[in-house]
């Protein structure tokens, strides 16, 4: 199984503190232009997009990146993101988020749905409702 690893701030070079977050099929969103794009982009393909605001130093953000990293490799259809709040505080103020993780589901450009919370039964459940939702190729 991939490691999830994103670049850690390496506050305590402990590599047990070196979790990927942005792995398999999740895109690390580090600007409000590539946020846009990615939107956009989803938009187009008629895409499901999943957006999680996590951060380095929240445990339970380390303990869920490697399963939504495997999900985005499940669920190819959507499209994973991963945005770090400390790195784009404002955005991440703007979602009014007040604890990590946070999950924002999106069709269209339009916020469907939101889980707050690592919360793995939950987060597979509403991925599985969009996938069933969803037409896609089945493999």
């Amino acid at each position: 199984m991939g490691n999830c690893l994103a670049k850690s701030r390496d506050r305590d070079n402990d590599s047990d503190q070196h979790v990927e977050f942005a792995a398999g099929n999740v895109a690390l969103i580090t600007t409000k232009e590539a946020w846009d794009q990615k939107l956009e982009e989803a938009k187009k393909d008629g895409k499901i997009v999943i957006a999680n605001f996590s951060a380095v130093w929240c445990g339970p953000c380390k303990v869920i990146a490697p399963y939504y990293c495997e999900m985005s490799e499940k669920y190819t259809s959507m499209m994973f993101l991963l945005v770090d709040v400390d790195e784009l505080t404002d955005f991440s103020t703007s979602w009014d988020i007040k604890a990590t993780p946070t999950f924002f589901f999106f069709k269209d450009g339009q916020q469907l749905d939101k889980l707050v919370g690592a919360n793995k039964p939950e987060l597979e459940k509403k991925l599985v409702a969009i996938a069933d939702s969803v037409p896609q190729n089945k493999q």
